[in-house]
């Protein structure tokens, strides 16, 4: 691992684990949770209302940076960090899961992807040694190898070939990686000397692909290593069983990364299985939708039960939104179509998402986890609140 880049288990529950990922631009205490800024910001909040929650890494893309500003622009800017202004950790995406998105508009081949911008209808091509180059110049602290994202369903034989060549790309992605850490890096710009870089591990919800997936990918060698291909339709306890015996496959002194997981929940179950950093759309997403996460459920404040409700969406939380907000104002705010209704939703959201994390790692360090995750998995429930603002729970 490169010198200012490193990871320490402080403390066990279990499976579940504390610890700290050091990096060039700060630490970030594991488990962890990413707010998702695809194109350099994360909607409807800013950088400083991310600082007040408490989030200490962010998630970039560099297929969208790729396109729109352009990875070049960004590198004479002097780096990701400080075209957006951003202090703390970043980790970029190499942009394998929006090719994999991009289906009627791509082209797989050994070389790489060729695709059509979702912009603009130009044609790209996205290989290996590319993606890594393009990760250089926005110079986030953790790079991701460049991969396939396996669909969901597949057949096992899809599945096997859609490993192999993650697991050949990935090789290539590190070749050039150490190159360019070595300064070979040739007419391309690095402006992050302690850049990490992260092994993928593909294969489906076949476990004996899993393995051999895992099996390839530490023989390659890399700072960290992620779990993809999952939540991609799956049976929830399919993804949760898949990523647990994965995460067992991988060595216990890197980073395990579940990427593009999860719902609450799963944040709560994944952490039980081992994972230490997370980062999901949900949200961000849901808040724009006027879908708030609450300790019981989700909250649709929309709806027209809220229209005279005084209440805060929830009556348990600290965040600023749910102290000086009532519901029947937020669903005010979303019929009027006032952009204040995605901000508010998005700083409850995150606050409930960076903090649930806050106390599994403070479980963690008292041992008292699996008490904290019985009571959690209790309370909360996948589906919408009822009508009655209690939980709507399958019997």
């Amino acid at each position: 691992m490169p010198e200012a880049f490193g990871f320490r288990v402080s403390c066990t529950d279990g499976p579940a684990r504390r610890g700290e990922l050091r990096t060039p631009h700060g630490v970030v205490r594991t488990p962890a949770f990413m707010p998702v800024g695809t194109c350099g910001a994360v909607k409807a909040v800013t950088h400083r209302d991310l600082v007040g929650l408490g989030a200490e890494i962010i998630l970039a893309n560099a297929y969208h940076l790729m396109l729109r500003p352009g990875d070049e622009l960004i590198a004479d800017a002097g780096g990701l960090h400080r075209f957006i202004g951003w202090p703390g950790p970043i980790l970029t995406d190499s942009g394998g899961y929006q090719v994999f998105s991009l289906a009627a508009r791509r082209t797989v081949s050994e070389e790489g992807v060729r695709f059509r911008s979702h912009l603009d209808g130009a044609g790209h091509l996205l290989t290996p040694e590319r993606a890594t180059e393009i990760q250089a110049r926005l110079g986030a602290d953790v790079a991701m190898a460049f991969d396939e994202c396996t669909p969901y369903p597949v057949s096992k034989d899809e599945a096997r070939r859609s490993m192999e060549l993650t697991a050949r790309w990935g090789r290539r992605s590190r070749e050039r990686f150490l190159e360019l850490r070595a300064g070979g890096g040739g007419d391309c710009a690095v402006t992050n000397r302690g850049q990490a870089q992260f092994g993928i591990v593909q294969g489906g919800v076949f476990p004996d692909l899993r393995e051999a997936s895992a099996g390839e990918t530490l023989s390659t060698g890399f700072d960290g290593y992620a779990i993809g291909g999952l939540s991609v339709g799956e049976p929830i306890e399919a993804m949760r069983n898949v990523a647990g015996r994965a995460a067992k496959l991988l060595p216990a002194d890197r980073p395990r990364y579940l990427m593009g997981v999860g719902l609450p929940d799963d944040l709560v179950e994944m952490t039980a299985r081992g994972i230490d950093l997370f980062d999901c759309v949900a949200p961000t997403r849901n808040a724009r939708n006027g879908q708030l996460f609450t300790r019981t459920g989700r909250l649709n404040v929309r709806g027209a039960r809220h229209a005279a409700d005084e209440r805060p969406p929830d009556p348990d939380c600290a965040c600023y939104t749910c102290r000086r907000f009532s519901r029947a104002y937020l669903r005010h705010l979303h019929v009027a179509n006032e952009i204040g209704a995605a901000t508010l939703g998005t700083l409850h959201n995150l606050h409930f998402y960076l903090d649930t994390l806050r106390r599994i790692g403070e479980a963690i360090e008292i041992g008292s986890f699996e008490t904290f995750r019985q009571e959690f998995l209790r309370t909360f429930s996948r589906g919408p609140q009822s009508e009655h603002g209690g939980t709507a729970r399958s019997r």
